[in-house]
């Protein structure tokens, strides 16, 4: 049976602005306001190239709209939105020039700096000047080694006002990471930070510089950034042919007048990696105008962004979702910056930075709220959140206990926005909205210009049944490119093999009669037991209800031509994995999912590898249990997690 959690009250939807669109719409095109999501979404698929065309009048976006609406073409990925239209994406981040607050930065430690719109234009005007001065171009591309602080956003808004190319790894990279992404793209300059700090420990950066010019001769220039609120690390950093510019110094330049200029809508903007758990990481390069418009549309009218709103989302800048929360400048929202370990001291430290800061929409991930469910976190009583209207969750599936937890413990009257999207479009598949009510284990719709669908393996429409997560019709937030990619192999490698024309996204997925949707997991990793396809997400949210367990690593291993369900545990330090537990887990999943999800075998495990963005990687696992070749342990944070997998003699019984 379905749970409803919330549902937005009346007053409020008409005040929305998803509302003030469909009277837009109505004005302009005579569409009939009727407040009903599906039908609004219908017409935004039929009618692609108006819609689009009217997210950029609608928010007022700065630049030359052209007349060319779309440029069509029989091959998916080649469709072209709105192509001679122009635009700046900086200018459009920075709506506003005065002493109002723009950005908020805090450490792990509670070092806190803010920043003015002013102060905003100012930095970035300088660097934008520093960088053309030293002879940077459009099309060049700019590095950055950096944590989630000001001074990166300030960099990111430079390079894209001159029209360079940026990219972005965080300090958690190891040098390896770095050099195997950066040096695909043959950057000119690298940002880089001198430390950072996690849990309490400070670590240097700034010692693996040598190693990374050594191994991508393209950069001529290293710009270092201290550390928000130190004093930057001594370091030898006498390289040939090398030039070394410190922050302070770049900000000292008087001259803080720009024009900028306008680029075409599909210049290219930012160029974004794929995990790389799979081998060398996949450069994806994103273009300007289809990144704005995409989250302008998200944040705007499914998340009612508005003025003076303050946004958080817990990032690094390796992930897209530190892209998503710097576009919310354009919406002339202030953004907080949050950068270390998000349990510092305190299990509930991101929500009461929440409270402290006034939080409108706080951003944070599936896994962050098992945490706090696990540690038995009640904030409910201890914090006011009263200016909080939207919660979002990412980076997994959000289990119906994950949603129990935020409207018990977290706030009673939130808006629970479970998104999923992915690098590959810098943005949302499928995402909240003010239309439709919240209801547990749902993601409520799908994303409005986004022709989202499920299919089977034939290619058929399906509902109420698992299937594959797919796109029918192209939108402007596609890969510009994949870097190096001749013939657009990778590209079409990566979302074209399994239905002709058709993005697949590789999402395991199901459309409830609601129209929500609940994603199982990734489909090359779900578990064919007998031939019978199970989410491992569905394993996952019955594990994690044990006190007992504190998280949980489900794959699927050959055996005997099948497949065999194999569950690890890691469990709480009080606990032992007893014959009596593994029995207890077997008949909850069997009782709450089906016979066919029961593991085979349950082992205990003191860690379980991930991504840097935290994302658990069960191919490596299965790949390690099956004796296979890991590609690439460079993606993981914790490598040697492996090694536990290794030679345990009662997986081959």
């Amino acid at each position: 049976m379905t749970k409803t959690f919330w549902k937005c009250s009346d007053e409020e939807l008409k005040k929305s602005n998803l509302f003030n669109f469909e009277d837009f719409l109505k004005k302009k095109y005579g569409l009939k306001h009727n407040n009903n999501y599906e039908k609004l979404w219908k017409w935004t698929i039929e009618n692609s190239a108006e819609f689009w065309k009217s997210i950029w009048e609608f928010s007022n976006v700065k630049g030359q709209l052209g007349n060319r609406l779309i440029q069509f073409s029989e091959i998916f990925y080649k469709n072209e939105f709105l192509s001679d239209s122009k635009l700046n994406f900086t200018e459009n981040l920075l709506p506003k020039n005065d002493n109002s607050l723009a950005a908020t930065f805090i450490s792990e430690n509670g070092y806190k700096e803010n920043k003015t719109w002013s102060d905003l234009n100012v930095d970035v005007i300088k660097i934008s000047k520093l960088l053309r001065e030293i002879g940077i171009k459009k099309n060049d591309r700019i590095a950055a080694y950096l944590p989630n602080c000001i001074e990166t956003m300030e960099a990111f808004l430079a390079s894209a006002a001159i029209g360079a190319i940026w990219s972005s790894c965080s300090p958690d990279f190891g040098t390896k990471g770095v050099v195997e992404r950066f040096s695909q793209i043959n950057p000119k300059v690298l940002f880089i930070v001198d430390k950072y700090f996690y849990n309490g420990k400070e670590i240097n950066v700034l010692s693996r510089s040598k190693e990374i010019l050594k191994n991508i001769p393209s950069i001529k220039h290293l710009i270092v950034i201290p550390y928000p609120g130190t004093d930057i690390s001594k370091e030898n950093l006498n390289f040939k042919q090398i030039s070394v510019l410190e922050w302070k110094n770049i900000l000292n330049c008087e001259d803080i007048h720009m024009n900028f200029e306008l680029f075409e809508f599909n210049h290219p903007l930012a160029i974004l990696y794929s995990s790389g758990t799979t081998g060398k990481p996949k450069c994806i390069c994103h273009r300007t105008g289809g990144v704005l418009l995409q989250h302008i549309k998200e944040l705007y009218l499914h998340c009612d962004i508005n003025p003076n709103d303050k946004i958080f989302y817990f990032t690094t800048c390796g992930w897209m979702m530190w892209n998503w929360l710097v576009s919310s400048l354009a919406l002339k929202a202030s953004i907080v910056l949050f950068d270390g370990f998000p349990m510092y001291k305190k299990d509930d430290l991101l929500v009461e930075i929440a409270n402290a800061e006034n939080i409108t929409l706080f951003g944070i991930s599936a896994k962050y709220i098992d945490a706090l469910r696990k540690s038995r976190i009640t904030t409910i009583n201890k914090f006011n959140l009263s200016n909080l209207k939207t919660i979002c969750s990412t980076g997994s599936p959000l289990s119906k206990d994950g949603f129990n937890y935020v409207y018990q413990n977290i706030k009673k009257d939130v808006h629970l926005a479970s998104i999923s999207g992915g690098t590959d479009i810098v943005s949302c598949f499928v995402l909240g909205n003010l239309y439709q009510p919240v209801i547990s284990g749902e993601i409520q719709n799908k994303g409005l210009g986004m022709d989202v669908d499920i299919f089977d393996e034939k290619g058929n429409s399906i509902k109420n049944k698992k299937g594959e997560l797919v796109c029918k019709k192209p939108f402007p937030s596609m890969p510009l490119k994949f870097w190096n990619d001749e013939g657009d192999k990778k590209y079409k490698d990566a979302y074209f093999t399994k239905y002709e024309n058709i993005w697949h996204h590789g999402d395991y997925a199901e459309i409830k009669d609601s129209g929500g949707f609940v994603i199982y997991g990734r489909s090359d990793t779900t578990l064919n037991p007998g031939g019978v396809r199970l989410g491992t997400a569905e394993i996952y949210s019955e594990v994690e209800k044990f006190d007992e367990i504190i998280e949980s690593l489900v794959v699927g291993q050959s055996w005997d031509n099948d497949i065999r369900i194999i569950l690890f545990v890691i469990l709480d330090t009080k606990y032992n994995l007893t014959e009596e537990l593994i029995m207890k887990i077997k008949k909850q999943i069997k009782k709450n999912a089906s016979p066919k999800h029961v593991p085979y075998k349950i082992f205990p495990i003191k860690d379980i590898p991930k991504t840097k963005n935290g994302k658990i990687v069960e191919l490596a696992v299965k790949q390690t249990i099956e004796g296979d070749q890991i590609k690439n342990l460079e993606a993981l944070v914790n490598p040697d997690s492996l090694n536990q997998f290794k030679n345990i003699k009662k997986l081959y019984e």
